[in-house]
C-alpha cells in the first residue's frame, strides 16, 4: 500500500538548521522538541535534506558516501549522558559568532579536535554492541571509514590522485592500508556508530508520536566519494578512473551556461547486467534511516544529460536514455511497493511524464513556479492531481518573502490576483494556505516560511557555493506560536 496516498501535511527543515550552542543543529533534545512540535501542531511529515556527510561547497548533495551519516549531526550533551564526554569539553568552544548560521570552517577544525577526545574515551569502553553494528553495515562502512583514513593521510586531496595500487582500491593495497590504519578507520566507524544510534533513536520517537520521516536521495554521488572509489565500475570512467562525461542540466532560462554538477554518471549498462544490485542496496539502506525518500532529479532515470568532462560549462552536453520503468521493476520485484517521491521539476518530456505515471510515484508542485503573468503555468494550483507533493518551496527556492520581493512585479501581481491576497504583503500567508487547501494529497510547508523570514534565510541558491546549506533556527523563531497558524489550517483543510 502506498504510504503517502492520504491528505496529510509536514514541514520541511533539515537537521542542520535546528537550534542549539554548539554550532549546528543536532540529533538532541532540539530535534526531540520540533518533533513535539509537529505533533501539536497535527502534522504527519518531518521533511529534511540527505543526512550524509557533507563534501564540496558543504553540500549533503555532494557527499563522501551515500551511506554514511554525518558526524557533525551528532548530539554532544547526548554523549555527555553516556559517559563519553564531559560538558567542559565543549562548552568553552567557540563554535562561531552568529547562531542563525553554520560555520563549516570552524565546524571542521573543532569538532574532529573534539572526536580525537571522544574516540580516546570511546576506546577505554566501547560498547556491547559496537562490533555487532560494524558487522552489520560492513558492506560499505569498511570501504568509507578507510577512504576517510586514507583521505587524512593524504591531506584531504580527491581520491583520483592517490598512488595507482591505492587509486585503483587494488586488493592487496586496501588489506595493507586497512592495516597501517586500523585506528584511524575505528575512529571513523565509532563517529558512524554514534550517528545512528541517535538517529534511529529520534526517528523511533518521531514514529511513536505520529511523525514520518521523509528524506532525500541524491540521484549521483560525489566523484570524490567512496561509493566511486571502492566500486569504479558502477560508473562512466576512463582506465586512470576519471569521469568521461559528468552530469549536469543543459542551459534554459534561469542560467545560459547550464548547470555543470560534475558528478559522475552511472553506467547503466553494467548495472542492468547485474541487477542494478549497487542501487538496490542503497534504496534498501535509505529506506531503513527515513520512511519516505525523495528521489531528487527523477527524470535522470528518463534520460539523462551528459557533459564531457573537459568542458568548462554545461552548453556542449547530450542527452541520453535512462534505464526507465526497467530499473524500477526490478527494484519493486526487490524490495516492493516504494515509499517514493518523484522530484520531477523542470521541463517534463512526454518520456518523462510517462515514466512517472508508469511508477506510481507522486510527483511535485512548486507553487513559487506557479505565477507567471500569463497565466499558463503546470503549477498553478488548480491544475493539481491527488497524486502529488505540493511544496511553496524547496531547499532550491528563495524563502517566499524573498521570492516576493525578486520576482517581476506583473508575476507577484498575479500571485496577488490568483491567491486573493489583497497586496503583497499577504502572499506569504496566502500562498501557504493555498498548499494547505489544495487538492494534492501531501503538503510539505518551509520552517522558513511558517517563521516568515526573508532571503537571507534561503538554503541554497544552486549554482554557487560559499555561502549556502547554513540557514538555522534560532530558540526564539520556533515556538508554540510559530505552530499556531499551521495547526488550524491543517485541521481546517482535513490533513
Amino acid at each position: 500500500m502506498n504510504r503517502i496516498n492520504k491528505r496529510a501535511s509536514g514541514v520541511l527543515m533539515h537537521i542542520s538548521s535546528l537550534p542549539g550552542d554548539t554550532g549546528i543543529g543536532t540529533l538532541g533534545d532540539n530535534a526531540y522538541k520540533f518533533v513535539d512540535y509537529l505533533k501539536s501542531a497535527k502534522q504527519t511529515y518531518w521533511q529534511i535534506l540527505p543526512v550524509c556527510p557533507t563534501g564540496f561547497g558543504d553540500s549533503p548533495y555532494q557527499s563522501f558516501s551515500t551511506f554514511a551519516g554525518n558526524p557533525y549531526f551528532i548530539d554532544l550533551p547526548t554523549l555527555t549522558r553516556e559517559g563519553y564526554l564531559k560538558r567542559e569539553d565543549y562548552e568553552c568552544i567557540d563554535w562561531g559568532s552568529d547562531a542563525a548560521r553554520v560555520d563549516y570552517g570552524l565546524l571542521y577544525i573543532k569538532r574532529h579536535r573534539l572526536f580525537e577526545k571522544l574516540f580516546q574515551n570511546f576506546k577505554k569502553s566501547p560498547p556491547p554492541d559496537f562490533d555487532s553494528f560494524c558487522s552489520q553495515n560492513a558492506f560499505w562502512l569498511d570501504d568509507y571509514s578507510l577512504f576517510m583514513a586514507v583521505k587524512d593521510a593524504h591531506g584531504g586531496t580527491a581520491f583520483n590522485t592517490w598512488e595507482d595500487d591505492i587509486r585503483k582500491h587494488e586488493d592487496s593495497a586496501v588489506r595493507r592500508l586497512a592495516e597501517e590504519h586500523a585506528q584511524r578507520c575505528t575512529y571513523y566507524k565509532m563517529l558512524q556508530y554514534f550517528f545512528f544510534k541517535q538517529w534511529h533513536a529520534l526517528k523511533a520517537y518521531a514514529n511513536k508520536n505520529g511523525i514520518k520521516i521523509i528524506g532525500d536521495l541524491p540521484i549521483y554521488v560525489s566523484s570524490d566519494s567512496a561509493d566511486v572509489w571502492s566500486d569504479p565500475r558502477q560508473f562512466c570512467l576512463d582506465g586512470d578512473l576519471q569521469p568521461i562525461v559528468v552530469a549536469g542540466c543543459p542551459p534554459d532560462s534561469f542560467s545560459s551556461d547550464g548547470q555543470l554538477w560534475g558528478n559522475p554518471v552511472y553506467n547503466w549498462n553494467y548495472m542492468r547486467e547485474n541487477n542494478y544490485d549497487w542501487w538496490i542496496s542503497r534504496l534498501k539502506m535509505s529506506l531503513s534511516i527515513y520512511d519516505i525518500v525523495r528521489i531528487d532529479h527523477f527524470r535522470g532515470f528518463e534520460s539523462y544529460y551528459c557533459i564531457p568532462s573537459n568542458e568548462k560549462t554545461a552548453k556542449n552536453g547530450e542527452w541520453k536514455k535512462g534505464p526507465g520503468m526497467d530499473f524500477w521493476n526490478s527494484v519493486k520485484e526487490s524490495l516492493g511497493d516504494l515509499p517514493i517521491i518523484a522530484e520531477d521539476l523542470g521541463f517534463l518530456t512526454d518520456g518523462v511524464i510517462e515514466l512517472l505515471n508508469d511508477s506510481g510515484f507522486p510527483g511535485m508542485k512548486v507553487l513559487q513556479f506557479a505565477f507567471d503573468a500569463h497565466g499558463q503555468s503546470s503549477y498553478l494550483p488548480h491544475k493539481y492531481i491527488q497524486n502529488s507533493v505540493v511544496y511553496t518551496g524547496t531547499h532550491d527556492n528563495d524563502t517566499i518573502n524573498g521570492w516576493v520581493e525578486t520576482t517581476a512585479e506583473e508575476d507577484v501581481n498575479f500571485a496577488v490576483k490568483y491567491l486573493r491576497a489583497g497586496d503583497k504583503s499577504n502572499i506569504a500567508k496566502e500562498m501557504m494556505i493555498s498548499a494547505l487547501a489544495g487538492v494534492s494529497n501531501t503538503c510539505i510547508l518551509t520552517m522558513q516560511d511558517l517563521i516568515g523570514l526573508g532571503s537571507s534565510a534561503r538554503m541554497n541558491v544552486p549554482s554557487t557555493v560559499g555561502e549556502n546549506w547554513c540557514w538555522r533556527a534560532t530558540d526564539e523563531q520556533i515556538t508554540s506560536e510559530t505552530f499556531e497558524f499551521l495547526s488550524y489550517y491543517t485541521e481546517l483543510y482535513s490533513r
